[in-house]
């Protein structure tokens, strides 16, 4: 679990597609370095988020660590796209006893956006960004959260035809995240509330039942409360 409260920026050194080290483990890999600032308590085996991805650490030194890829992440996510060099929002997995200051977000990354406008404003940047999966679009809601590259944001504007959203980003966090880096057409990782997909389930479970895989069905609560009323 993570807050969408961005440590550290680090960066990419190397970007393996199949890595046959012990930490590769024969699949893809990545190095980021420049994190000494969130190394000092880590562990074999700790969760890392890298541009909100929840990644398992498989080697580490005083300043760089090691993630592996699997064909989900690099499917769904903007890892895959990443050069030597380019910068990445750093978070650790969150600790008891902390401040809570973002959101509740798990790092499992829902799908990416398209950057289509960047506009300025006194100090602050309007960003407007297209969902590249329509089927995301009733988690974003005005004034609600969203996480982009793991940085937890308010969603301002939401246009559910044309699949956008818009968010603005204050001048203190434009120099501690990576989005200022971003130009239009780059995508990246977004991560919707998972509070609106909880509520979604138990509402459509209790309004409309729940479908099983072979085409059968439950009746909804309200269709047996209705059926008891009518047997009594």
């Amino acid at each position: 679990m993570f807050t969408g409260i961005v440590e550290c920026m680090g960066r990419v050194i190397e970007f393996s597609q199949f890595d046959t080290t012990a930490s590769g483990g024969n699949g893809t890999s990545l190095v980021i370095s420049e994190a000494q600032s969130i190394l000092d308590d880590c562990h074999l085996g700790d969760s890392i988020a890298i541009n909100g991805t929840c990644l398992t650490v498989t080697e580490f030194t005083k300043d760089t660590f090691k993630v592996g890829l699997a064909p989900e992440t690099l499917s769904r996510t903007n890892l895959g796209k990443l050069q030597p060099g380019d910068p990445v929002n750093l978070e650790r997995a969150l600790a008891a006893g902390h401040r809570f200051g973002g959101h509740f977000v798990q790092g499992h990354i829902d799908s990416t956006a398209e950057i289509i406008e960047i506009t300025p404003e006194n100090n602050s940047i309007w960003y407007k960004l297209r969902v590249d999966d329509a089927k995301l679009m009733p988690y974003i809601i005005p004034k609600g959260f969203i996480a982009v590259d793991g940085t937890s944001l308010t969603v301002c504007d939401v246009n559910d035809d044309e699949r956008w959203f818009t968010i603005m980003m204050i001048a203190y966090t434009q120099t501690h995240v990576v989005m200022p880096t971003k130009k239009v057409g780059n995508q990246v990782n977004i991560e919707v509330d998972m509070l609106g997909k909880y509520v979604e389930k138990v509402t459509t479970s209790i309004l409309c039942g729940e479908s099983k895989s072979d085409g059968s069905g439950t009746s909804s609560y309200i269709e047996k409360i209705v059926k008891r009323v009518l047997d009594k």
